[in-house]
């Protein structure tokens, strides 16, 4: 596996004062197109093949950290416990989805982008689809990668999944590694050449821009944001960017129907199932899913 770890991690200070982390790749003065991680991912989450494919079509990619993970600034306020999360309940929560979004737009902002395509997975779909659907003027087109709309009876994990994610945070970096090896056993592809090092390796680095721990409270929080933000079927009705939604039809951590939801909530999207995908990004699978995202970048370019 082609890893990410190799890249410089670079700040801005948004509006409100807070900092953001992010990486870029490819020309500076390519179109841009920004990478949205999934829930308690960070930028380095995303394949080395797919951020490459990206690039060598002359793209500027800008991957950043989310709010409450990596090297990005942390948010205050008590997250959703352990129950509220296995209920779908946080009517607490510090932050919605749609704040979320509203980092990205001012992150772009600062960096002087006036409008991107933005590609999301998992979460991060659920981020650039509140973004298209506010501020359609800054997403040239969108691209969703196993997400969902929100809606209480589409896109939901399996029980198996929602059991493993209820266990108690990780206590050191050997423990977090057996962890998270074994979920993406249970919602990845353990067949893929190199993943287990993969994995490994991921959650080494991770840990460690963290502050060396697991990071519980921000990953909550961010959970926290999906509950808040709630059904948003009528809001992505608003988004006009041409959109790509794509699910694997074996995934254990939204189901396919999240997929089919979104594709039918947004006016014109296209949806493409691939076989046998689980909810994991990776070398084997980039040249089949990049095709098609490359497309829609062409298609709306500027």
């Amino acid at each position: 596996m082609a890893w990410l770890g190799q890249g410089e991690d670079e700040f801005i200070e948004l509006p409100t004062g807070q900092k953001l982390c992010y990486r870029q790749f490819g020309p500076a003065a390519g179109e841009p197109v920004v990478l949205l991680a999934g829930l308690g991912l960070q930028l380095i989450s995303w394949p080395a093949s797919f951020v490459n494919a990206l690039a060598e079509e002359g793209y500027r990619v800008l991957l950043p950290d989310n709010r409450d993970v990596g090297l990005s600034f942390r948010m205050e306020g008590k997250p959703p416990g352990k129950w509220q999360q296995f209920r779908g309940q946080a009517p607490d929560a510090p932050y919605a989805l749609e704040d979320m979004a509203e980092d990205t737009a001012q992150w772009l902002a600062q960096l002087g982008i006036g409008s991107a395509h933005v590609i999301g997975m998992s979460m991060g779909g659920m981020i650039a689809q509140c973004l298209a659907a506010q501020q359609a003027d800054r997403v040239r087109s969108l691209t969703s990668i196993f997400s969902t709309t929100g809606a209480p009876r589409v896109g939901k994990p399996a029980l198996t999944t929602m059991l493993r994610m209820a266990r108690p945070a990780a206590r050191d970096l050997n423990q977090a590694q057996r962890r998270h090896a074994a979920m993406m056993r249970h919602i990845g592809d353990a067949q893929v050449p190199g993943i287990h090092q993969h994995w490994r390796r991921y959650m080494e680095e991770a840990w460690a821009r963290n502050g060396y721990n697991a990071n519980a409270g921000g990953v909550a929080r961010q959970i926290g944001a999906i509950f808040r933000s709630g059904d948003r079927t009528e809001q992505l009705g608003r988004i006009r960017s041409e959109t790509l939604i794509i699910h694997g039809t074996r995934d254990r951590m939204v189901h396919p129907s999240g997929g089919l939801a979104t594709a039918e909530a947004i006016p014109g999207a296209r949806l493409l199932f691939a076989p046998r995908l689980r909810h994991q990004l990776d070398d084997a699978r980039t040249p089949e899913l990049i095709e098609p995202i490359l497309g829609l970048l062409q298609r709306n370019g500027r």
